[in-house]
């Protein structure tokens, strides 16, 4: 649990470093400065407690998985949006965005949350077929 923990936390640093590298492209900016915080490495890597949701669901038609994710994924990013906030050290905060819940949650990022869903359901299974 603990290496899959780690596996996961990486996994979604990595993926947030090319966001935001990216994203920074899309405002002209070359350089594609990233954006983040070493405690993405554990939010994403509770991600390891979403392994029995991925096991139930697996039979499920790929857009329900996705979707139930997708809310899962919402859910955990506002829990510790929230906590992260009330210690003073949320690294991001959406408050500036349109239709942002609270700063914490960008429903804008629902497909991307849908594809990470699915993407780390993937890594679970190719982990379990691997050990």
């Amino acid at each position: 649990m603990k290496k899959r923990f780690l596996i996961y936390g990486l996994t979604g640093i990595i993926m947030e470093t090319l966001w935001t590298g990216l994203n920074s492209l899309v405002y002209g900016n070359m350089s594609l400065m990233t954006h983040t915080s070493l405690w993405m490495i554990v939010i994403y890597g509770l991600m390891v407690f979403n392994e029995p949701v991925f096991k139930v669901f697996k039979p499920k038609p790929f857009y329900i998985r996705g979707i139930i994710y997708m809310l899962v994924i919402f859910s955990a990013e506002y829990l510790s949006g929230h906590i992260l906030k009330s210690l003073n050290i949320c690294p991001w905060d959406y408050s500036d965005l349109s239709h942002n819940i609270n700063g914490l949650v960008l429903p804008a990022y629902a497909p991307l949350w849908f594809c990470a869903g699915l993407f780390y359901e993937r890594l679970f299974f190719y982990l379990k077929k691997t050990k």
